[in-house]
């Protein structure tokens, strides 16, 4: 049976889920909730904690919970673009691009691509959107044999994985690391943030399903738009990464 915290808890998430209770609104006090569901104070903190920790409401010291804004969960077991990601998840994926161009790998490049210094890759730039904000700054690496079939493609009309895996192209395997850096310049430029920023920031290695590498990408989020949780399961179990 659930416990009376857990179904507060799923009560709130459906309201927020609903609009009952909107981004920015006041979550209903402890002593509201506490009359309302004939519980203590103690077991609405339980409920509002557990809401806390998943970002779905926040506040500060002293100050009464409000509705966050929506954060939205990737599954990094399989490897999906962002735009096929957006749709799934119902909102509408967009992008700028700034560069596609073909030049000399540079150092972080001819270190996880396995190349020779001198060889050439095709780097690409674009600006990430969903619902028309701007969310993520993409910048992407591709050998020169995949790379070169973007000069054939407006990488403003939609996801490059499809055109690349219409194409032909194996992308079947990614490792990706998680981090956070400060915004650069050009990530202030696209985003429209202050120097230093904090950005979460995913680099991903590609390969083909015979280990290839194809792909060496830094990809740079808003830390207000999304977030990243991973679950982990004991040893001998299967473990399922994700990231929001």
């Amino acid at each position: 049976m659930d416990s009376m915290h857990s179904r507060i808890a799923d009560d709130l998430r459906r309201r927020i889920a609903t609009g009952e209770l909107r981004t920015g609104d006041p979550v209903p006090s402890e002593a509201q909730l506490s009359r309302a569901h004939a519980v203590s104070r103690g077991t609405v903190r339980q409920a509002l904690a557990a809401l806390r920790a998943e970002g779905a409401i926040g506040g500060g010291r002293g100050k009464p919970p409000v509705v966050r804004p929506p954060t939205l969960t990737q599954d990094f077991a399989e490897l999906v673009s962002f735009s096929a990601w957006a749709l799934a998840l119902g909102r509408e994926p967009g992008q700028q691009t700034v560069e596609v161009a073909r030049r000399p790998a540079r150092i972080d490049a001819i270190d996880a691509l396995g190349l020779a210094e001198g060889d050439p890759v095709v780097e690409l730039l674009r600006l990430r959107q969903l619902d028309g904000r701007p969310v993520m700054v993409e910048r992407a690496t591709f050998v020169e044999r995949v790379g070169r079939l973007l000069f054939d493609f407006d990488p403003d009309a939609g996801s490059i994985y499809a055109h690349l895996r219409a194409a032909g192209i194996d992308l079947a395997r990614a490792r990706q690391t998680i981090d956070a850096v400060g915004a650069d310049a050009r990530d202030c430029e696209l985003l429209g943030v202050a120097a230093g920023t904090p950005l979460l920031r995913v680099r991903r290695r590609t390969t083909d399903a015979g280990g290839e590498p194809l792909e060496w990408a830094d990809d740079r989020y808003l830390g207000d738009a999304m977030s990243f949780t991973l679950e982990s399961a004991a040893a001998g179990a299967a473990g399922v990464a994700r990231a929001a």
